[in-house]
Order: C-alpha cells, then structure tokens, then sequence
C-alpha cells in the first residue's frame, strides 16, 4: 500500500470482529515501530502484546471501557484480537545519557527541557498504528486513566509506563465519534512558515 493511502486510511477503529489476528503479523507491526526516532538511540519504548482474552478484558476495565459502551460504542478494547500497550522507561534515557558519549567527563547529563521517553513513544505507537492499516487492519489507541492500574494488571515494572493500548485487528462497523464533526483544520491554519508572525503563505 502506498504510504498516503495508508495515512489517509488510518483512523479510530470502535469495533472489531473477533477474527484473531496471526503472531507473524503482530511480529511485523512491532518491528516496524522499532524504526521510530530514538533519542541516543536509546531504545527505551517496549510493547506488551496481549492476546488472551481474560486478560483483555482486563485491559478493557483498567482503561474504562465502561464509559465508552456507556456512550453507545462497542466494548471494542477488549474485543479487540490484538492488544499493544506501548510503554516507555525514562531511566533508560538518563543511563544512555550518562554514557561518555552523551556526558563528557565533568559535565553534567542534559536537562532534558522536553521528555524524550514520551516523544518516542508517541512516535512508535504512529508507527503500530500505520503498520496496521498496512497489513489491512484496523487500528485505535486509547490512553490510560490510571497507568498503575495497566502495571498491575500485565506485571509491568514499576520504572515502566503504559502511555496506552493500541487495538488491532479487523474493522467491523462502527459508530463514528462526534468529535469528527469539527472537520480537519487546513494545512494553511496549522503551518506557520518561517516563523509564528511570519506573512508568508504557501502556494498551492
């Protein structure tokens, strides 16, 4: 599939057929997103896969799936074949970042004014959910309202994050959220060339 087509296909999936989805496909998703930035190369995000049909209906109740059936959607996270909870370890980043590569002797690590275990795995949830619509899938994500809840849940260390589960598998319909009917802004209400105040407008 050509990567547009793919961009243009993605969206939130709110239901899903129980058809279960094969490991090798699961396995390719994942290393796709292994190609996400990484800062220092530090490979701190990591992917919890579930399957098992207790325990996404575990991952259903630790994300409030309650309040999405309540208003009118499927119980699509936990119906959903293929679970991906993309997690992230801040300590990796200060380790690699204390490496003398990163930290010459007699300085002090970088202050880190953004996040970067974050950024990440933002970046590398993008790619799970593009590398879905690839392999012919629907794909959602939802966060998590309480991250302790998804580390007691699936055993994650406690210096481990869940930022979210991403749901995978095929699309069946669903019911739309309203919030599409805003429409999307357009590239010329987004983009600020050559500076925020800049006068410069791009040409279509």
């Amino acid at each position: 599939m050509e990567f547009q087509d793919v961009v243009r296909k993605r969206r939130m999936v709110r239901h899903f057929s129980p058809d279960p989805i094969p490991v090798s496909t699961v396995k390719r998703i994942i290393a796709t997103a292994q190609r996400a930035p990484s800062a220092g190369f530090s490979q701190g995000v990591s992917f919890v896969v579930v399957t098992d049909e207790t325990l996404r209906q575990q991952v259903g109740v630790a994300c409030s799936e309650e309040t999405y059936v309540e208003a009118g959607y499927d119980p699509f996270i936990s119906e959903a074949p293929v679970q991906i909870i993309v997690c992230t370890n801040e300590q990796i980043y200060h380790a690699r970042y204390n490496e003398s590569d990163k930290k010459p002797e007699g300085q002090e690590e970088i202050a880190w004014p953004v996040p970067y275990w974050h950024t990440d795995a933002g970046c590398a949830l993008m790619l799970v959910l593009l590398a879905a619509v690839d392999e012919g899938l629907g794909s959602a994500f939802v966060g998590a309202p309480d991250p302790t809840a998804l580390q007691r849940v699936l055993g994650i260390p406690d210096e481990v994050i869940p930022i979210g589960v991403a749901m995978i598998g095929h699309a069946a319909p669903d019911k739309k959220s309203p919030s599409l009917k805003r429409g999307r802004r357009k590239v010329e209400d987004v983009m600020h060339l050559n500076g925020w105040q800049a006068q410069d407008t791009v040409s279509s």
